[in-house]
């Protein structure tokens, strides 16, 4: 790419945007031109914060919830009832709860579906609701942020674990089926430095830091550093995975 901001023009959805990962790929893209909208489920504080020190313009930040499809339907449609358009959708939001895999009483029915719904439906309906928009440019783009547990069943918990791998699944099904005008690409992490695994504290983060090759934890930018790449230099790839760990999964 030859311009300075090669997404300038184009309008960047982030679902979980004020997550960590959320915030880091908002911070990117606009970097590269995007007008970004920062999609939380709540603490519009921290989402208005991170919309505003965001370089350039017309960026907004909009609730949205993505365990109901009446609520991601009200976000897709005041992202385009402002911008018209959506030309890069990238789902990060999720949830889990650590459950020991021999555990399989405490893994109960009621928290399998809260993993799957907020971490596969969720991130299918919002592929559904943007689908027509982001075909409209021809040039569309999704990043589905998965995790290293996806294929190495080691995780959180053995639904994390199996939700994962279904959205790995579903999105190589989606990279095919709705070719050319869209790509669907995942970004896999390891064990990500942030406070979304409940529970787990600075020990446990050195333990992880020195099994794994390149001796730390994936940092946020790490993740958004790839979605950048598949946005801006990686236009040729659809239906892939690029995993960022640091080796974690050898």
């Amino acid at each position: 790419m030859t311009s300075a901001h090669p997404l300038a023009g184009k309008v960047a959805v982030v679902a979980g945007g004020s997550g960590g990962i959320g915030a880091a790929t908002c911070r990117r893209l606009a970097q590269q031109g995007a007008a970004v909208v920062v999609g939380y489920r709540s603490g519009r504080d921290k989402a208005e914060a991170i919309r505003a020190e965001l370089p350039g313009e017309s960026h907004l930040a909009v609730p949205v919830t993505i365990e109901d499809s009446t609520s991601i339907t009200a976000f897709r449609d005041a992202v385009l009832n402002v911008h018209g358009r959506a030309d890069v959708l990238v789902n990060t939001a999720g949830m889990t709860q650590p459950v020991a895999h021999h555990d399989l009483d405490a893994l109960t029915d009621e928290l399998i579906d809260r993993v799957f719904v907020n971490n596969w439906r969720g991130v299918f309906a919002t592929i559904r609701a943007f689908a027509p928009a982001l075909k409209a440019t021809g040039d569309g783009l999704v990043v589905n942020v998965s995790s290293i547990a996806a294929f190495t069943a080691v995780g959180s918990s053995i639904a994390y674990v199996g939700a994962k791998a279904g959205l790995d699944a579903m999105s190589e099904a989606l990279a095919r089926a709705l070719a050319p005008e869209i790509r669907v690409t995942v970004v896999s992490p390891g064990v990500v430095d942030t406070s979304f695994v409940p529970g787990r504290d600075a020990a446990f983060n050195a333990k992880v830091a020195a099994s794994t090759p390149l001796r730390r934890l994936t940092s946020p930018d790490d993740v958004a550093i790839a979605i950048e790449a598949l946005a801006t230099h990686l236009r040729f790839t659809t239906g892939s995975r690029l995993v960022v760990d640091g080796g974690r999964h050898l």
